[in-house]
């Protein structure tokens, strides 16, 4: 739910005039009114509608306000809606006693002050938005938590499999040649056995530094964050046969804070392998941009694109990889923004220097 999405609120009175006058009174809210004229008309309309609060008279033929919310929360779905009842008759405080007793959280006399009427209802009404609202980001974040797992879980056996696959046979071939060697008599065979075998050690050796720099590059801590993008953008060009390019404006780019320069280096390693995976793109340009007051960070392609849901970054249509992009941007205080230029797609972070400290902030080499 958005912020301000509209809510329902159940007016229940058997007087249509009473219940004209409330829509009048609660009009300026903006909210869904929806009314009933008895108390089994009400039940009816919770049974098929999420309402936030019910406003209600007490005097009803048939069921009356205290048992019509009594009925109300005995049912698990309604343990917290917001009741309010409005009374001309029963307004001592043993009648107030029992409406709370009943489940009211409010209890209004006639005649009805309409601004406060409104008030009591309004907060109610938020309340719940923001119920709903809580509710629908712990489901997103089970979601994501769910999908985090399975990503390490992936990650694990890729990792896994890379050492055993690659690594792992190449130090098993060269173990056995120099097995070998143990029983070859000196001479020219036994020379061109060790060579081979230094050339697969000097393999394994280059792919656990490939490796290695692939989860923390050195460049990154020694020439700064310009260094560790164009060795990994010249990584990916390699491995993957995507064209890519780095635009820095100024082109004598400062040296960043430490943490600023990592975060910016993780999301544009995850943007590039989103491009890699799903874009089935030509070309891949990053940019960035200091300002005097901002930092922008771009990563577009010339792919197919992403879906709209995606593009507007909404609950449930992006994964662990985009999640994990704009979190990294909020932690910095900064937004993270995606959208279709057909051909292909831009992902935009923009981080405000928010803090005047170049100490703090950006840090000059």
């Amino acid at each position: 739910m958005s912020q301000h999405e509209k809510v329902n609120i159940l007016m229940v009175d058997d007087q249509p005039s009473k219940l004209l006058t409330y829509e009048v009174m609660l009009a300026e809210l903006n909210e869904n009114l929806v009314k009933a004229n008895s108390g089994r008309e009400a039940l009816e309309i919770l049974l098929k509608t999420d309402v936030a609060v019910v406003l209600m008279d007490v005097s009803m033929p048939e069921i009356d306000g205290f048992e019509l919310a009594g009925i109300i929360r005995q049912h698990p779905r309604f343990q917290k809606t917001a009741i309010i009842f409005i009374s001309a008759v029963h307004l001592t405080d043993l009648d107030r006693l029992k409406g709370y007793q009943r489940g009211a959280v409010d209890y209004i006399s006639v005649p009805v002050v309409p601004e406060l009427l409104r008030a009591k209802v309004s907060v109610f009404a938020e309340l719940h938005r923001k119920a709903l609202q809580l509710e629908t980001l712990n489901r997103e974040l089970r979601r994501l938590s769910t999908r985090l797992m399975s990503a390490q879980d992936e990650e694990r056996r890729r990792f896994a499999r890379d050492l055993h696959d690659g690594i792992g046979q190449e130090l098993a071939a060269a173990k056995i040649m120099l097995d070998g060697m143990l029983q070859q008599p000196r001479g020219a065979a036994k020379e061109r056995t060790i060579g081979e075998a230094s050339e697969i050690v000097d393999r394994a050796i280059q792919q656990v530094r490939s490796m290695s720099h692939l989860m923390h590059p050195p460049l990154l801590d020694e020439g700064g964050l310009f260094s560790a993008l164009r060795w990994f953008l010249e990584g990916m060009t390699d491995r993957t046969g995507i064209q890519t390019s780095l635009d820095l404006q100024p082109p004598e780019f400062p040296r960043l804070a430490p943490a600023l320069e990592r975060a910016m280096f993780r999301i544009v390693q995850e943007a590039l392998t989103n491009v890699f995976r799903h874009s089935q793109a030509k070309t891949a340009c990053v940019t960035l941009v200091q300002k005097e007051n901002s930092l922008l960070l771009s990563v577009r392609d010339d792919g197919k694109g992403v879906a709209e849901e995606t593009a507007q970054l909404r609950p449930g249509s992006i994964g662990v990889g985009i999640s994990g992009m704009r979190e990294r941007a909020r932690e910095l205080g900064g937004e993270l923004r995606m959208k279709n230029d057909n051909p292909g797609t831009t992902v935009e972070v923009l981080i405000p220097a928010v803090i005047a400290s170049a100490q703090e902030t950006f840090v000059t080499a």
